[in-house]
């Protein structure tokens, strides 16, 4: 399979090189070459949990005039969800990091830092 997707490579090449001297017919204005950085973003932030259970709690305590003591069931829940949403949350970074997921920004920079690429166009 894979000599396969070498040959379809130079046979893409080969298209891309003039039929007189075999130079290329495009001609990029930057180096083919990667750099040693990449672009320092955020990651997106995952979905907000215990949204109802949050509210159930804060509503309890602006009637009850902020009494932990009368509102206990409602921060028992409240904390009950928040624990098993980290609790999910670890398990599915922990599943991508045992697949091979992405890096970070941050730790992709610190790699290409470490093992520059060379200058010099192929």
């Amino acid at each position: 399979m894979a000599a396969q997707g070498g040959l379809v490579f130079q046979e893409k090449v080969s298209r891309l090189l003039s039929k007189q001297r075999g130079k290329p017919v495009l001609k990029p204005n930057k180096t083919l070459a990667l750099k040693d950085s990449v672009a320092n973003r955020k990651m997106k932030k995952g979905e907000a949990t215990c949204i109802t259970e949050m509210s159930v709690m804060m509503a309890c305590w602006k009637q009850h005039n902020f009494a932990d003591a009368l509102c206990s069931s409602e921060m028992k829940a409240f904390y009950t969800c928040v624990h098993n949403a980290q609790v999910a949350m670890k398990a599915k970074s922990e599943q991508t990091n045992a697949q091979g997921g992405r890096l970070l920004p941050r730790q992709a920079t610190t790699l290409l830092k470490r093992f520059p690429n060379m200058r010099t166009e192929v």
